[in-house]
């Protein structure tokens, strides 16, 4: 049948050839719309689609048998009687057969007449052009498009259609015209209405056949067969791939055949995958290893693990609330520093995770509420950060690899916790750094949160959750939090450890306890002691804070335990009072302390 440039009226012209290959349509007259014989609506139903009326059902099941999505609507909602494939209008109007109003931008492809759209291309058709029990006079349309137009002007309109999942597969153009012939095959088989001799068959963008190299002895070295060529030529020709010397004309329908590999899996699909021979891989061997960064890692789960600690996972995604709880308000660097998603799952889910303490608390309460007394939990994970507008500039947000845990309940404690971060810091092999009051992050508890810095670089800060978010999420429990930066423990951890010998000599231990003013720092009391002690000091362990009225208002007691040696002989006791006396003195100048006696 040779195609027409008009039926009844009806013209069409494709404005967007790189988006629309095909466009075919035929003409239905004096059209009967009726319910569908019954052998047809039980083929719809065993394949998932709810039968409507014949002039649809049939649309259907033209596109379960072929492939091949077809439309239908009323000629007379066609203005003009014009359809034409173009780019949609900006900000133009549809509304689809959902009843939905949708704008549309111009990379969205769309059936049009001559003034409105009557279908988003691939995807659905428009309210305005659906076929009534008064439509008389009907046009069938198959064409084809690009697919992956249709995928993205699907995600653009919310929409998922069974249309729009063939269509962005990339569909043969050759296939349009088949399948509104067996439309209107069906139409006069139903008695359904009266088909118009012609098609009106637009093809700017003709589908070339794809011609491929036999390649017998590539095909074996990939299959590790040793199949004959004249077998695999039967085989081929089997599959309607035609054969001509060496050369394979691929079938207009097997989109998915493109080069050697393709053929040599066509032939081992017909030839048996159980003849296929056991062979050893023929390769160069490497031996796989953990980097640094990730065998400390495992290293640092292990010790989280022997101390009571369960491993959770959670969403990288959390809401304004979330961070509101945390008392992470829109005047916190952290809150103004987020990274926002354009296209959230929900507002649940809208904020990639700037910290680590929204997460870890989502689970404490969850715990607490199913009546768990004791729970200590940690996570590995990733927050992201925006704080040098990298988004603006086309680049990435920062990454920040954590290692976060928690615990209420007995055995949780400051200096529990404190502890397991030295834990954390020892097997890293960071031996130099201090310990300084955390007063700048808003979700910790002001006075009883430390950071531990490596020169002026925090790599760690732990302590008690805030009073305010424990209570935000419904805890009656002190909670304490812990957070380090794995790529900043790896990065000042030391490589190897150094050997040294077990000492020859004993070592000299004294106690000390001083009294200062409360605002007064026990790292200052700490830097204090061993500048003047230097080398001689082996160790300065606290062991006791006390308070009490005799000591005076804003004041407290600080106890140590000192541990004196060096390598080459026996301190003496006036050498390690002398170095005592010395560090008292330097004390009481810089924190005007007193010793406690």
């Amino acid at each position: 049948m040779l195609p027409l440039q008009s039926i009844e009226g009806l013209t069409v012209r494709i404005d967007a050839p790189d988006l629309c290959y095909r466009y075919a349509a035929r003409v239905v007259t004096d059209v009967k719309i009726a319910e569908s014989p019954e052998w047809l609506k039980r083929r719809l139903k065993a394949c998932g689609m709810r039968a409507i009326n014949n002039i649809v059902d049939i649309t259907n099941y033209v596109m379960l048998e072929l492939g091949q999505p077809m439309h239908s609507f009323d000629i007379n909602s066609i203005e003009g009687k014009q359809i034409i494939v173009r780019r949609a209008k900006e900000n133009e109007i549809i509304t689809t057969l959902d009843g939905e109003d949708r704008k549309l931008d111009t990379n969205t492809l769309v059936i049009a007449d001559a003034k409105k759209p009557v279908a988003i291309a691939g995807v659905m058709g428009g309210l305005n052009s659906e076929i009534e029990d008064s439509t008389k006079t009907i046009v069938f349309e198959s064409a084809v498009f690009n697919g992956g137009s249709v995928r993205l002007s699907a995600k653009r309109a919310g929409l998922r259609t069974e249309a729009s999942s063939r269509y962005e597969k990339n569909l043969p153009a050759e296939n349009a015209l088949r399948a509104v012939n067996r439309a209107i095959e069906l139409v006069e088989q139903l008695g359904a209405g009266k088909p118009v001799d012609g098609v009106i068959d637009v093809y700017p963008t003709k589908q070339e056949q794809r011609k491929i190299k036999l390649d017998a002895s590539r095909v074996n070295s990939l299959l590790g067969t040793e199949i004959s060529r004249d077998e695999m030529v039967k085989i081929l020709e089997s599959l309607e791939i035609q054969v001509n010397d060496d050369e394979l004309t691929v079938p207009y329908f097997r989109q998915d055949i493109e080069n050697t590999a393709d053929i040599a899996e066509e032939v081992l699909r017909i030839y048996g995958y159980d003849k296929l021979g056991s062979t050893l891989i023929n390769a160069e061997s490497t031996i796989g290893e953990k980097n640094k960064k990730q065998a400390l890692e495992d290293r640092i789960k292990q010790v989280l693990v022997d101390n009571g600690y369960q491993e959770m996972y959670s969403y990288n995604f959390l809401s304004k609330k979330d961070l509101e709880k945390c008392n992470i308000f829109e005047d916190n660097d952290l809150y103004k520093n987020c990274v926002r998603l354009k296209n959230p799952l929900g507002e649940d889910f809208s904020i990639m995770r700037p910290a680590m303490v929204p997460v870890i608390m989502q689970a404490m309460q969850t715990n607490y509420s199913r009546k768990n007394k004791n729970v200590s939990l940690f996570e590995i994970g990733r927050t992201f950060q925006d704080s040098s507008h990298n988004i603006e500039k086309g680049e990435l947000p920062e990454e920040i690899f954590n290692i976060a845990f928690a615990s209420y309940g007995k055995g949780a404690d400051f200096y529990i916790i404190k502890n397991l971060v030295e834990n954390i810091l020892e097997i890293s092999n960071i031996a130099k750094y201090t310990v300084e009051k955390e007063t700048g992050d808003a979700s910790m508890h002001l006075g009883k949160t430390a950071k531990i810095l490596v020169g002026r670089d925090t790599i760690a800060v732990f302590g008690e959750v805030h009073p305010g978010v424990t209570e935000n999420y419904g805890i009656n429990e002190k909670v304490y939090f812990a957070v380090t930066d794995l790529d900043k423990l790896t990065k000042y951890g030391k490589s190897n450890k150094k050997y040294s010998e077990i000492p020859k000599y004993p070592a000299v231990e004294r106690d000390i306890a001083v009294i200062v003013d409360e605002d007064i720092e026990v790292s200052q009391i700490e830097n204090v002691i061993a500048k003047r002690a230097k080398n001689t000091l082996e160790s300065l362990e606290i062991f006791d804070i006390y308070r009490s009225e005799k000591l005076g208002e804003n004041k407290k007691s600080v106890a140590y335990n000192l541990k004196f040696r060096v390598a080459d002989r026996t301190l003496t006791d006036d050498e390690v009072s002398g170095i005592m006396e010395a560090a008292f003195s330097d004390l009481e100048r810089e924190l005007n302390a007193e010793l406690r006696k």
